[in-house]
């Protein structure tokens, strides 16, 4: 009976200590909810937290400029693309904390109680802006090469590289 108890006394301290003790900087923190700033690099941030898309790659392909904007917006593909797909709330639901103290998560735009919404790391997949990341689900690695396939994004005609002679 006496044994019994200890082992109670025992899981129930470690428990306590679990439920109390400081998160582990790889462990992300809760889902966040807000508007989103896309930063020239095609990373969020959300309130103060910088988030990266997860299970994405990408790549640098120089600065790109939207003339059409005043101030001019100058960026990445990805980040322009970002920012004319984010139109109200980014719900991001964080999978691990970069070494750089930012979060990698999951970020879709439109969700609603009826809807999931946009995967945003998808939305830059399917239109050849980011590469799928080795530890990406298999769905975003189709979604990579179905881009490829159809020619999109970096795997399309570079318009940029034409040069008039």
């Amino acid at each position: 009976m006496r044994r019994s108890t200890s082992r109670v006394g025992a899981i129930f301290a470690a428990l306590l200590v679990a439920l109390t003790a400081p998160a582990n900087s790889s462990t992300p923190d809760a889902d966040l909810v807000g508007s989103a700033i896309v930063r020239d690099d095609a990373s969020l941030q959300i309130e103060a937290k910088i988030v990266r898309l997860h299970g994405i790659f990408i790549p640098s392909d120089g600065m790109r400029c939207q003339t059409r904007l005043r101030p001019v917006r100058c960026a990445s593909r990805a980040a322009l693309a970002l920012e004319s797909k984010i139109q109200g709330m980014v719900h991001c639901h964080a999978v691990s904390r970069n070494a750089d103290g930012s979060l990698s998560a999951t970020c879709f735009v439109g969700r609603s109680l009826a809807s999931p919404g946009d995967n945003l790391s998808a939305y830059l997949l399917t239109n050849g802006l980011a590469l799928a990341a080795p530890d990406a689900p298999f769905e975003y690695v189709a979604l990579e090469r179905i881009a490829e396939a159809r020619g999109r994004g970096m795997w399309g005609f570079q318009v940029d590289e034409i040069r008039p002679r």
